[in-house]
């Protein structure tokens, strides 16, 4: 961007010698006039006092000076004061460059003086007005336009002669200069004596030096026009120069003016230059100086002249010489606002105002085309004003660059853009205002001639959209009211016709007049108050388009930045020969993909290779294969252009990333980092925001690699996305194919079928950007990008962990005659550890505990699959808990709890803390009941094992949350009261077992108890697990029967046989949960039959194995005829030794009806499951009531 503000500063401010003067408000003749002048630079020297020349002074004899270049008089000096001053025709241009700061916001116009004062005196003169007008925002600049001196040179090229033609037409008489009279020059010669008589009368005159800013205007009067001449610019004829240096110095737009002053009149604000001699004395600091004929009364337009040149100077005080054919006669002394009222001058300043108003007003509403020049044009004699658009005119016939105004204009706009961008960041609404200018200076500009302000105008319109924001909406900023590229507001193109407007209707002029934008029908009309007030309006800044959305605000980016590669790119093929190949080297084959010519080793090798080069930044100088020369304009712009096109491309690929179009993101990020590529080939160094930028880069590219790995089901249409190219981002490559070969990136961008491999390729993306932040040093200055870079690395480390965590498991699944495990396992196993061994460090670094305690929890997971591969195949009969399981699950198990340590409590991150516990309570549990199914009796003893599994049980409890309401809690309950039925089923089993001491087997009893009568509780909690819970009972009936057979005396049998009834009679739940499933699936069947659809038993929703029913029914049944038996029996050998009847004998009653019942129904084979079920259900309903009609009867 230097080199870009470089052009915009080519001219240096002349703020240096700024003064200030502020001007009074002056009261004229009753009539207020506001009128203040600020000077902003002069190069006059201090005023000095002026010499009053002695009555009968002779001016028409020269003093000894005359001539010479005084300071005191600057330009003056060898010109006359008035309206015979003649104008350069690009004033305005000169001071609009040095005052940058004021163009197309705060001035209304910038002129010269001697301008502004002949379109002031429009109604008071018959003499012709020629003037240029150009619009620069809400500015414009105003310059004489002398259309003969145009055609003079002209002649001799053969341009022009359409105006030429048109002029003719127009004033409808064969065009001739003027030659000027005798009277005119002594008249010249007279006051350029008197002038330099007056600066010190001494007749010594000081030379000034040749590095003066004074601009010598030719030594003797009749020079005059030659030098008017030269000081047109030549069309274009060296497009070389101009390119490289676009300031104005080579086409003499130099602020030749005395002084520079910013006035305000009323509320006009106007940048005026002014050559005006100003002398100290008399009763004010300031005067002006001016010679009169005393034969020749002052005339309005000299009174006008005179007071003009006073306000815009700000000088309060006229001093007055007459002469008699050159004798000099007397002084006199005039106030400013005294001028007005002058014997034969009268005129009114408030219609001096209302001029000035209204023709600001007509040029403001028909000037409205940036870049065009237009033509104010007032014919000598005439009433009517015309304004044509020349541009336009030109356009039609001929080349626009044979415009003389058309380069000033364009460096004018670019100068204005260029100052207002660099305070862009002040305010954002001058946006649509920067970017007018932009694209009306490209309109005027040719590619051939100047690519360096192309290329530039480009970069700059590509700046104002903001990339590094891509989530805010762009309409907040910007006003929206349409998007002209011309035009300031929607009226510009209403031109009202009304008389109040003033009329600009030509149906009653002549048939040229069709040409004029615009007319003043009469010069009258200007003396009218606001007769064009309503037309006037002051322009709002240009609406900034508004994009809907990040992928239109890139697009236009990267369309403004491919216009300044073009741009570029034909500079360097005309400036520079490519050079010459060497014919021994081979040429490089600009798409060879290398990624294609191996696997991950590949991937490694071009990882280092990348790094290697990214660590070489400090070391090397890049050279373009272009041939641009580094430091030239191109090389910096080019640099500049592609960093632009990689950051649009990386916004792209960003908004295509959350779209979920993951081949088309990474088709735009591989076209970010091909520019990157790019610009590393030509960057002679990195400068950090650059490797910053890289690092997002190469970030978000691994997060679209980790995407496509896991949405691999969409890969035809990512990879049509990917492949599909615009013909912009085409254009865009083939300008970064003349750089570099754009592959050091190909690793990390190809779209590859393979899993692994794309898992592999996001992992090496985040560790490239992450090398690349170590090395750089970037780590400090960008804490949360660091952070970043290792959480994503973190993450896809468990990404492949589980990726070969999955493998492994699988390729175990598929081994069935092996035995021993494989080395692939093997291999597989200690690829996933470390990952997530990495994964954990990554995690652990940035002290984020709940990824690191996922992480963990996955290693304790790839432990249990390590311990599952070590147990012996179904076949074995000798299976036993193998020490490989043990270790294991050991493992395992410390991996959970270091999660848990990792995580601190459960408030850090519930979710995670209550998959860790379950995780963890599943391994205690499964290893529990592996040593409990398959003890390994060869190792250990029988006491020891029941003690292992004891403890493995009773913690896998403890982490096993039964209370807390969660999703899980269902799944925690059925898994504690597992736990329960297995540690009492084991407890029973030790008591079958054991013989001798009394004291165990008493504790055994108790903890069978204790755990079965939890299983139940927990079983009935639950509403789907009746079977699970008809076993438990049925274990606790069986424990009871074992209890009986070792009592001896009849009651203790009888209190355990009723105690056993109980039990029976509490499995009732249990059955209608059973009845209830049973019914809904008949239900079904008989629906399915209905509808015309046989519904298989196998189709049943049932939530339970109908074998398993049957067959625990049939258990039940058995148990149940065995105990009603039993007590029967019982309580007959009772009743005969007691003789008594009581409650017993109701009992007695109501067993061997409900065993009577229960045989007949055993032994109908026609019964279905269901009408069993019932059956059982009636049975246990009687024994139940007796139970309750007799006070607990059978306990």
């Amino acid at each position: 961007m230097a080199e870009l503000c470089g052009l915009g500063a080519a001219a240096s401010l002349r703020g240096d010698a700024e003064e200030t003067k502020q001007g009074s408000v002056l009261f004229l003749g009753g009539n207020e006039v506001k009128s203040s002048a600020v000077v902003k630079y002069s190069s006059a020297p201090p005023q000095a006092a002026f010499a009053w020349l002695q009555e009968k002074t002779d001016l028409k004899l020269p003093p000894a000076n005359w001539l010479r270049e005084s300071a005191k008089l600057g330009p003056a000096g060898t010109t006359v004061l008035g309206n015979n001053k003649k104008s350069t025709p690009f004033s305005s241009f000169g001071m609009a460059y040095d005052f940058i700061d004021s163009i197309g916001n705060d001035v209304d116009v910038v002129s010269d003086s001697e301008n502004i004062k002949k379109l002031l005196k429009i109604p008071y003169s018959k003499s012709h007005v020629s003037m240029a007008v150009h619009r620069i925002g809400r500015t414009l600049l105003l310059d004489e336009l002398d259309i003969q001196e145009l055609f003079m040179r002209s002649s001799q090229t053969g341009d022009w002669t359409w105006l030429k033609e048109f002029y003719q037409r127009l004033i409808d008489q064969k065009w001739q200069r003027k030659k000027k009279s005798k009277e005119h020059w002594y008249q010249k010669a007279i006051l350029s004596k008197f002038l330099y008589y007056s600066i010190n009368g001494d007749g010594a005159a000081q030379p000034v030096p040749s590095s003066s800013k004074q601009h010598e205007e030719g030594a003797v009067p009749g020079e005059s026009d030659e030098a008017g001449r030269a000081s047109w610019p030549a069309p274009f004829e060296m497009p070389s120069s101009l390119s490289e240096d676009p300031g104005a110095s080579n086409q003499g737009l130099k602020n030749d003016f005395v002084r520079n002053i910013l006035w305000t009149f009323e509320d006009i604000h106007m940048l005026v230059g002014s050559n005006m001699p100003i002398f100290g004395g008399g009763r004010y600091p300031a005067v002006s100086l001016r010679l009169r004929d005393n034969n020749k009364p002052i005339n309005v337009l000299t009174g006008i002249d005179y007071w003009l040149d006073n306000l815009i100077c700000n000088v309060p005080e006229l001093v007055m010489c007459f002469h008699v054919n050159g004798i000099v006669q007397k002084y006199e002394m005039i106030k400013t606002e005294d001028i007005p009222n002058l014997e034969n001058s009268n005129f009114s300043t408030k219609v001096i105002k209302d001029i000035a108003q209204n023709i600001l007003s007509f040029l403001k509403s028909n000037c409205t085309k940036e870049g065009h020049t237009y033509w104010l044009f007032k014919a000598s004699g005439s009433d009517i004003v015309k304004l044509y658009d020349l541009t336009t005119l030109c356009e039609e016939t001929e080349d626009k660059y044979q415009n003389p105004f058309t380069m000033p204009v364009a460096i004018l706009l670019y100068k204005v853009a260029c100052n207002m961008m660099l305070k862009k960041n002040q305010n954002k609404k001058h946006y649509g205002t920067i970017r007018t200018l932009l694209l009306n200076c490209l309109k005027l500009l040719d590619n051939g001639r100047h690519p360096q302000i192309i290329a530039s105008a480009n970069f700059m319109l590509s700046e104002l959209f903001q990339l590094d924001e891509p989530k805010k909406e762009d309409n907040t900023d910007f006003p929206i009211n349409g998007n002209s590229d011309e035009s300031y507001s929607e009226e510009e193109e209403e031109m009202p016709d009304s008389d109040e407007n003033g009329s600009y209707s030509n149906s009653s002029d002549p048939p040229d007049d069709n040409k004029a934008v615009a007319i003043i029908k009469s010069v009258g009309e200007l003396s009218v108050p606001e007769k064009y007030k309503s037309v006037h309006r002051i322009r709002p800044s240009c609406a900034f388009p508004v994009c809907h959305g990040a992928e239109e605000r890139c697009r236009l980016v990267l369309s403004y930045v491919l216009e300044g590669l073009k741009s570029v790119d034909s500079s360097v093929k005309k400036e520079s020969d490519l050079p010459a190949a060497d014919p021994s080297t081979p040429i490089p084959l600009k798409y060879e993909d290398e990624s294609t010519s191996g696997g991950p080793e590949c991937l490694e090798k071009q990882m280092a290779l990348f790094l290697d080069k990214m660590g070489s930044f400090q070391k090397d100088k890049h050279s373009s294969q272009s041939g641009m020369i580094p430091g030239s304009w191109q090389y910096k712009m080019k640099l500049q252009l592609i960093l632009k096109s990689s950051k649009a491309y990386y916004v792209l690929s960003d908004a295509a990333m959350i779209l979920q179009k993951y081949g088309r993101a990474l088709r735009y990020i591989k076209l970010a980092l091909q520019c990157h590529d790019t610009y590393c080939c030509l960057s002679a160094s990195m400068l950090p925001e650059v490797l910053v930028f890289l690092c997002q880069c190469l970030t978000l590219c691994g997060d679209i690699q980790l995407m496509l790995a896991q949405n691999a089901n969409n890969r035809a249409a990512y990879l049509e996305e990917y492949n599909y190219q615009t013909k912009e981002d085409q254009e865009i490559l083939h300008s970064l194919h003349r750089e570099s070969s754009c592959q050091v990136f190909a690793w990390a961008t190809d779209l590859s079928t393979d899993l692994e491999c794309q898992l592999s390729v996001s992992c090496k993306c985040y560790e490239a950007a992450y090398e690349i932040l170590l090395f750089s040093n970037l780590k400090k200055q960008n804490p949360e990008q660091h952070i970043q870079v290792l959480k994503r690395m973190g993450n896809i480390r468990n990404e492949i962990g589980v990726f070969y965590m999955n493998q492994a498991a699988a390729v175990q699944t598929e081994r069935v005659v092996s035995k021993n495990v494989s080395t692939t396992e093997q291999q597989l196993w200690k690829k996933s550890f470390s990952c997530f061994e990495k994964g954990i460090q990554n995690f652990e670094s940035i002290d984020d505990a709940t990824n690191a305690a996922l992480l963990l929890c996955n290693t304790g997971r790839l432990m249990r699959i390590c311990a599952q591969a070590h147990c012996a195949t179904e076949g074995d009969f000798k299976r036993e808990f193998s020490p490989e399981e043990a270790l294991y699950y050991n493992k395992a198990i410390d991996y959970y709890l270091k999660a848990l340590r990792s995580l601190g409590k459960r408030e850090m991150h519930p979710a995670v803390w209550d998959s860790v516990n379950w995780e963890l309570s599943t391994t205690y549990f499964t290893m529990a009941t592996l040593q409990q199914d398959y003890a390994p009796l060869s190792r250990k003893a029988q006491e020891q094992i029941e003690k292992e599994v004891s403890e493995a049980m009773m913690k896998s409890l403890k982490y096993c949350d039964v209370d807390t309401v969660s999703p899980r809690q269902p799944l925690c309950q059925y898994r504690a009261a597992t736990i329960h039925h297995r540690l009492a089923s084991m407890y029973h089993s030790c008591l079958r077992n054991q013989v001798g001491d009394e004291h165990l087997r008493k504790q055994h009893r108790i903890l069978a108890d204790l755990h079965y009568s939890k299983a139940v509780r927990l079983f009935q909690l639950l509403k789907d697990a009746p079977c699970e819970l008809l076993r438990v009972q049925l274990e606790r009936v069986a424990f009871a029967e074992f209890q009986m057979a070792s009592q001896n005396s009849s009651a203790g049998k009888l209190k355990t046989l009723f105690g056993a009834l109980d039990i029976m009679v509490k499995t009732k739940c249990a059955f209608q949960l059973i009845r209830k499933e049973l019914a809904a699936e008949s239900e079904q069947i008989s629906k399915g039959e209905n509808n015309a659809e046989s519904i298989s038993p196998n189709e049943s929703s049932t939530a339970f194995n109908k074998e398993e029913v049957m067959k625990l029914l049939s258990i039940f049944e058995s148990r149940m005829s065995f105990l009603l038996l039993q007590s029967i029996k019982l309580l007959t050998s009772t009743k005969k030794k007691t003789g008594s009847v009581n409650e017993e004998e109701v009992t007695l009653k109501t067993n061997k009806q409900v065993y009577s019942l229960l045989l007949r129904a055993t032994a109908n084979k026609s019964m279905t499951l269901l009408e069993r079920i019932e059956v059982i259900l009636s049975l246990l309903e009687q024994l139940s009531q007796n139970s309750e009609a007799h006070g607990g009867g059978i306990q």
